[in-house]
């Protein structure tokens, strides 16, 4: 090699290097870059294909390193009960959404993957995570020292943005970091088997509980635009309003079944909550079920795109129910090139496959192509899944950690949700009258029964949406407290207390108990396994209730999804409570019934005396209830009980 060469291979060396570096730095890549000036460069650089891959969500059960590699996949979901191993730690399932991460992370462009799970009542899938109490009874909380000029004013959104807090928490103690909450369903019907997840049967209190939106995601920025999705990094996990719109108001409570109503009626009952969820900075949206006026709501471009994307401004992401556009034709999957057509234009930008992903990604690639479906659809679809990705931080810390293992299940945890039961108790008879009241019970007593099909039933306590879909009776599916062992927790030392479920009157007489707490109600559901149109309490309830309260002074505590039917039972019971679906921390319970605490809880449903009167909602003009919307009897601490 001469002299003369020696300067050229330098400047050539020069020149690779700077090639080099200017080939690594992406701007997509680089957090110091605006938001729109990322997304912008990453979709510059992407293909149909890994376009289409963002927009597919699909199930841990099929999803592989490799497939996510393959086909670009944007998201997966654990569906109800879908676990890495039963009873699995935080660190198992860590290592779990580590390793599909990594499969992301191997692609061309190593856009990350979003893991979504439902975490409607807590971390409800996973093992020793707390359980708070169902929507149904976080609806009825109030601040102790409230104003009492409206019902509004007294509620407890506080507490329920508490409970978004710890239940961030706890799902990124396991890696996870998108949840599918909150449900902002306004049940207007109690034979629906998903009213539980409702907050209220009035919109102004479903409107207050948003407010967990901001305890999941964190705090909005005061400068933020309006519907720009926020989530303020590992500690927090990008919440999901849903079912939108009308899921609550369905006919006779049916669930996906259709909500008649005009679109006033829409607009002022079932719509609000999603007015205060945009403006808290929601990063999800999940599209209903149920059908409006015919219309079904994964086809209803009008509602997704015409009205939440351009008039509300939403910037984050729609997302399909499970297999939801599946649903849109009747049977399901009967055309499912149609359905992709409807729901993809419809303004759905994720779809929940869950499992025939293949057939999904082929059919929306060939309309693609055709120009059945335009490219400014599929763009418009990434942008707002990139621009939730970015928010949240992903593509810096798309890998989780075990920093947080210790927030599943913690003490801290479980005393919010205890608190959160306490509150959520609702005393609807206390006695013959005010001057004779039954509670709170005296700690000390010589004997006391306890009895009823829910009163040692942890899995009854939870209800559906507890470590698997429907639910699980018994003792063994996660850690807890039940209402017979909080009692136990709670009498003197020198009080007896005798558990029988369904005791019979030789038995009953044979004893002299002091008081019976009856715990009787509903049994797990979730879903359209829980549409009702009798909504009784599950036998042999009514006969324990009989026979216990015909013997023996007792307190009724009503395990339940909803108001049931009670009314034959009333007059035989000396004092009845709403308990709702507590969850693990029955503790809760024990504390009221014991002069602990006093009863504070205010009907957010309205308590029908008969079914035949349903639907009816307050300010209806046949509203004739058992308990009003708004009822119940408040009792004060004891001290030194």
């Amino acid at each position: 090699m001469g002299k003369s060469s020696i300067p050229l291979l330098g400047f050539m060396l020069l020149c690779c290097l700077a090639f080099v570096t200017e080939a690594k730095y992406l701007k997509y890549k680089d957090p110091k870059q605006p938001l729109g000036a990322r997304i912008r460069d990453l979709m510059s650089r992407m293909t149909l294909a890994e376009k289409i891959g963002q927009m597919v969500q699909i199930e841990r059960s099929v999803a592989t390193a490799d497939v996510m590699k393959k086909y670009y996949i944007g998201s997966v979901l654990s569906g109800g009960g879908s676990v890495p191993a039963e009873k699995a730690s935080a660190e198992t399932w860590v290592k779990m959404v580590n390793y599909l991460q990594k499969g992301s992370l191997s692609t061309r462009l190593g856009i990350p993957m979003i893991y979504g799970i439902d975490a409607v009542h807590g971390h409800n899938n996973v093992y020793n995570a707390t359980i708070f109490p169902h929507n149904v009874g976080l609806g009825v909380t109030r601040q102790r020292n409230g104003p009492k000029s409206s019902y509004m004013s007294i509620r407890d959104p506080q507490l329920i943005k508490k409970i978004g807090d710890a239940t961030a928490l706890e799902v990124r103690a396991t890696g996870i970091p998108y949840a599918f909450a909150p449900c902002i369903a306004v049940c207007r019907d109690p034979r629906w088997g998903r009213c539980y997840e409702s907050y209220s049967e009035d919109h102004k209190i479903v409107q207050a509980m948003t407010e967990i939106i901001p305890g999941l995601q964190g705090d909005l920025p005061a400068n933020s635009k309006m519907g720009v999705p926020f989530v303020a990094g590992k500690k927090k996990v990008a919440a999901c309003a849903k079912h939108y719109v009308g899921d609550g108001g369905t006919t006779k409570g049916i669930n996906e079944n259709n909500t008649v109503i005009d679109y006033h009626g829409l607009l002022s009952i079932h719509m609000p909550a999603y007015y205060n969820s945009i403006s808290k900075g929601v990063a999800t949206v999940m599209i209903s079920y149920s059908s409006w006026n015919g219309k079904k709501m994964h086809a209803n471009h009008e509602l997704v795109t015409g009205f939440l994307k351009n008039k509300l401004k939403f910037r984050g992401f729609v997302i399909s129910d499970w297999q939801g556009i599946d649903r849109i034709t009747s049977p399901p999957h009967a055309n499912y090139s149609y359905s992709v057509q409807a729901g993809v234009s419809a303004g759905i930008d994720m779809i929940m496959v869950p499992y025939n992903f293949t057939d999904f990604i082929d059919d929306l690639t060939y309309q693609v192509k055709k120009n059945i479906i335009p490219m400014s659809r599929i763009d418009d679809a990434v942008q707002r899944i990139l621009r939730v990705k970015f928010v949240m931080g992903l593509f810096e810390d798309p890998l989780a950690d075990l920093s947080l293992a210790n927030q599943l299940g913690s003490q801290e945890h479980r005393e919010l949700a205890r608190e959160a039961v306490r509150k959520s108790l609702v005393l609807l008879k206390n006695g013959e009258s005010a001057d004779k009241p039954l509670l709170p019970l005296p700690k000390k007593a010589k004997m006391v029964l306890v009895a009823g099909s829910h009163a040692d039933n942890l899995g009854n306590q939870c209800g559906g949406w507890t470590i698997t879909w429907q639910g699980l009776g018994g003792n063994n599916l996660t850690t807890g407290t039940t209402v017979l062992n909080a009692v136990k927790n709670t009498v003197d030392l020198t009080t007896k207390v005798v558990y029988n479920e369904n005791p019979d009157a030789k038995f009953l007489k044979s004893n002299k108990f002091s008081y019976a707490i009856v715990v009787v109600g509903e049994p797990p559901y979730a879903e359209t396994f829980g549409d009702s149109l009798n909504l009784t309490i599950s036998e042999p309830g009514p006969s324990t209730i009989s026979n216990v309260c015909g013997a023996v002074k007792c307190v009724v505590v009503v395990v339940s999804g909803r108001p049931v039917v009670i009314q034959p039972y009333l007059a035989q019971i000396d004092a009845i409570m709403a308990a709702w679906l507590p969850g693990t921390e029955g503790q809760g319970v024990a504390d009221v019934l014991f002069g602990d605490y006093g009863f504070t809880g205010k009907l957010a449903r309205t308590w029908f005396k008969t079914v035949d009167q349903l639907p009816m909602n307050v300010g209806d003009a046949h509203y004739d209830p058992l308990f009003p919307f708004g009822f119940g009897l408040t009792t004060k601490p004891t001290k030194g009980n």
